[in-house]
């Protein structure tokens, strides 16, 4: 059997990251009741702050050491190379949350950003306990679980019409997303790829289903 990666940080301290991860949710929450302007007077300077704060650790050996006593357990083996200054799980979420508000409308947003925080997150902690069959770049069960659990996710959330399309959708746009998320491992940060892919093909598929469709909630701010 091809042996499947387990992560570089102790599985205990992945249950801990991917909790604080979940505290993300609260964006496309959020972003659900405010407008687009509201999220990114929000958002940008919070991303600023910590683009800053995560550059500056690779510059200032205190302000390192700081970073890592408090923070070093979370971090993963390439968001410690020096050499490369990767930026942390963390700030990827707030640009990749910039970036998904600036472009994308909220219904696709907030599909996309909660299937992220909640996908991810099911996919590192049951790839990691559970995974015994290698898929493409990962295992079979992580990618599994990022399916079902985007899923469940489309299902709970706002859609335009409620109609059977909309749901189908979602579906297939998760499915990339799960794909996405395995193939990224190592080339791409998939607090990144994930909203994008699966906003992409939501917003393709609107297009192509139902083209003069407003795309925009009822009753929810823009």
């Amino acid at each position: 059997m091809t042996q499947i990666d387990k992560g570089t940080i102790h599985y205990k301290n992945e249950v801990v990251r991917k909790s604080i991860h979940l505290t993300s949710l609260s964006i496309p929450v959020i972003y659900y009741f405010i407008t687009r302007e509201l999220a990114l007077t929000i958002l940008i300077p919070l991303t600023l702050f910590f683009l800053v704060a995560d550059l500056v650790r690779y510059l200032s050996p205190t302000v390192a050491r700081l970073f890592y006593i408090v923070f070093g357990f979370l971090l993963r083996e390439h968001e410690r190379d020096a050499k490369k200054k990767n930026l942390n799980g963390a700030t990827y979420v707030l640009i990749s949350a910039v970036a998904c508000v600036l472009i994308f409308p909220k219904v696709f947003f907030v599909t996309a950003f909660a299937v992220l925080i909640i996908s991810d997150s099911s996919a590192a902690l049951i790839g990691r306990k559970f995974g015994k069959h290698k898929f493409l770049s990962k295992s079979l069960e992580g990618t599994t679980a990022f399916f079902i659990s985007g899923c469940i996710v489309v299902l709970a959330a706002p859609k335009i019409t409620g109609d059977l399309w909309e749901y189908i959708a979602g579906f297939i746009a998760v499915f990339i997303g799960a794909i996405v998320e395995n193939i990224s491992y190592g080339y791409a940060d998939d607090n990144l790829t994930i909203p994008l892919s699966i906003g992409f093909v939501m917003w393709g598929l609107y297009l192509i289903i139902q083209p003069g469709l407003p795309l925009i909630l009822p009753n929810v701010p823009l």
